[in-house]
């Protein structure tokens, strides 16, 4: 049998070190490394070993009860929580460790909150129980307030295997489940049917059990690793058609391109095919290599299966998310980005050299969304944080032999429509011709650009309709107050127009490019900020400085909720004005106070005169896009300006 499981913390909670204790027990390595002695098997990176923090998430081979596990350590820092998602949506069961001196902090939430979205089975492991200020049921009460009312304590005597429980857990896992409550209540407790009780209720999510223990000490983990062993189950079959979903792109060191997949179904042989989705087409390739990886070794070998992780060489462009196989459809991730830098790097280096290093990093980090701004010559890169810069820093100049830097974090605007219109593209230069009309509607927060089609085939051929839906999702269009992203807009196909004999290849570009431009300039534009989901914890005597800060961060929340000695606030504020705030928190609450941020989607700009003006966007100046609609006559094309076209258009 074989069982993905991911390691995940808060910053300093003990993960990596847990990981490495697991993989000492079971005979993996001879020795636990230490983080803070740079000695980790998991965290194999220079990077990671000076910093102390995990960056990259790595995996390790380890064999328990006949049983092969693949251990996942994943980044606990915020900046890399991208990379935590990626490798999220192959595991079979997470491990989420938490301090018993620090209890919940800001991270954990983040984490909690994926690890449901992904349906995965979380096992808690509260950890440094041999430090001064641990307070195991403190912890455990935090857990079940913050976390989930669902986590139950797994005590040393407590054991699955041999089916010996405490009564009091007996009663807590059947007060979870009403027939194993009735049966409870007319045949009493029985070991089989408990054990197999507890692993469906694990599976889905309706109990969350809670273990204690030093992994630093050995303390616990014995117990944890054989409760985690007999409460996970897998079933994968490497019988059928071959299907694996892509979690991870790494290149080596002569540059091959590595794809990380987990098979889900089926096997895998070299020089077999693989088929998968790139947007609307469909690729072929030949698997040329596979290889196992344990920690920073990669071994070749001739055949995977159902259940396995391994990277594989041959395939060019699937991505993190695909599916690969009989596996279709591509994950969205729900981190994103709030802020955006401009790379900076000596005038020696040709600026299309360093864009191929960023198209690189890209490919392993899709969250960078690399973009290349040709009039200006620069590269701009999408980040979570100045951590991430200062790492990418070092991986850049290790990789690739360049130093760079980076330009102060800039917030990530985004712009919408406030009312609906029909816009309209007319392209005809001499012996070209394409006209489109778009009706424009304003769309839910966070559901990008959606196109619809509701032109009939008698008025314009369906491979020219294909055309505009491809033009309309090929790029991301940009707004007419600061040039930012256009989100959030329902866009349909009303009708247009080919000519038999002058239409050509890109004047429906044109064309669709224009009708959207066209209708932007003729309804009322928003501009959109990204905003945190923010929960703060802080002791009574600052909560009073703590209004004052959210108030002039423009938050909305919630009325403060007062849990002992301490308020918990919860509410929504602009990544413009909460980015640096736990700096800020920790200095007057001398570090004792606890920020959660996380991502919470884009709503409207609350200073958007301001930054209309920073930006100083000159939408008529833009050479990519234009309102005006180009029409011919006497031989010769013509401009029309966006406020006259409609009275020229042809259909």
């Amino acid at each position: 049998m074989n069982k993905t499981i991911g390691m995940f913390a808060h910053v300093d909670a003990g993960k990596t070190t847990l990981a490495e204790q697991l993989l000492y027990m079971t005979g993996t390595i001879a020795q636990p490394g230490r983080v803070d002695h740079q000695s980790a098997f998991m965290d194999n990176h220079g990077i990671e070993k000076e910093r102390g923090i995990t960056v990259f998430a790595d995996q390790a081979v380890m064999t328990y009860n006949g049983c092969t596990y693949y251990l996942m350590d994943t980044p606990g820092h915020v900046d890399f929580s991208p990379e935590m998602e990626r490798v999220i949506q192959v595991m079979d069961a997470a491990v989420v460790v938490i301090s018993a001196v620090e209890g919940v902090e800001g991270h954990t939430g983040t984490v909690w909150q994926l690890l449901r979205r992904y349906g995965i089975p979380v096992f808690v492991f509260i950890n440094k129980v041999d430090r001064v200020g641990a307070d195991v049921r403190r912890v455990l009460e935090e857990i079940r307030r913050e976390l989930s009312a669902d986590a139950c304590l797994i005590e040393e005597g407590d054991d699955f295997t041999s089916g010996v429980l405490r009564p009091a857990l007996i009663e807590a896992i059947a007060e979870r489940d009403e027939t194993l409550l009735d049966f409870y209540m007319e045949h009493g407790y029985e070991a089989e049917t408990w054990r197999e009780a507890m692993r469906t209720l694990v599976r889905e999510g309706r109990i969350y059990p809670c273990f204690s223990g030093s992994a630093l000490q050995n303390i616990g983990v014995s117990h944890f690793m054989k409760q985690l062993d007999v409460l996970t189950e897998t079933n994968y079959r490497s019988e059928g058609e071959f299907a694996a979903r892509v979690y991870k792109i790494r290149h080596d060191d002569a540059g091959t391109r590595l794809t990380y997949m987990k098979a889900v179904s089926g096997s895998l042989q070299i020089r077999d095919e693989l088929e998968y989705h790139t947007g609307s087409e469909v690729v072929t390739e030949k698997v040329t290599g596979i290889r196992w990886v344990n920690g920073s070794r990669l071994s070749s070998v001739d055949k995977v299966k159902a259940g396995e992780l391994f990277a594989v060489t041959g395939i060019t462009a699937a991505g993190a998310g695909d599916g690969v196989g009989a596996l279709s459809g591509k994950t969205v991730y729900e981190l994103v980005p709030a802020l955006k830098s401009k790379v900076e790097f000596n005038s020696d280096i040709h600026p299309k050299d360093m864009l191929r290093c960023f198209r690189l990093l890209d490919a392993e980090d899709p969250s960078l969304s690399v973009q290349w701004e040709e009039q200006v010559q620069e590269i701009h890169i999408h980040v979570m944080g100045v951590i991430q810069l200062e790492v990418l820093q070092r991986i850049v100049l290790e990789r690739f032999g360049y130093q760079v830097a980076f330009g102060p974090p800039e917030i990530l605007y985004k712009e919408t429509i406030a009312e609906g219109t029909v816009g309209c593209g007319h392209f005809e230069p001499l012996k070209h011709y394409a006209e489109v009309h778009l009706k424009l509607e304003p769309g839910p927060r966070g559901s990008g650009i959606v196109f619809r089609n509701a032109c009939h085939p008698d008025v314009l051929p369906v491979n020219y309709q294909h055309l505009v839906e491809q033009h309309i999702g090929e790029r991301n269009h940009r707004g007419l107050l600061t040039g930012s992203p256009l989100t959030d807009i329902q866009v349909t196909l009303l009708k247009g127009r080919a000519h038999n004999k002058h239409t050509h290849g890109g004047d429906f570009r044109e064309a669709t490019y224009r009708a959207l431009r066209q209708g932007l300039e003729k309804t009322n534009n928003i501009l959109l900020e990204p905003y945190y989901q923010f929960k703060i914890k802080v002791d009574t005597a600052f909560v009073g400085r703590l209004m004052s800060d959210l108030t002039r961060a423009k938050a909305s929340f919630e009325p403060p909720q007062t849990l002992g000695d301490q308020v918990v606030v919860v509410g929504s504020a602009p990544v413009a004005t909460m980015m640096n705030y736990s700096v800020e928190l920790a200095a007057f609450t001398h570090g004792k106070g606890m920020i959660s941020l996380q991502f919470g989607g884009y709503d409207r700009c609350h200073n958007e005169e301001e930054v209309i003006a920073r930006k100083g966007y000159n939408k008529d100046a833009d050479p990519e896009y234009s309102s005006s609609s180009i029409f011919c006559a006497k031989g010769h094309g013509y401009s029309v300006p966006w406020d006259e076209a409609d009275a020229h258009m042809h259909v």
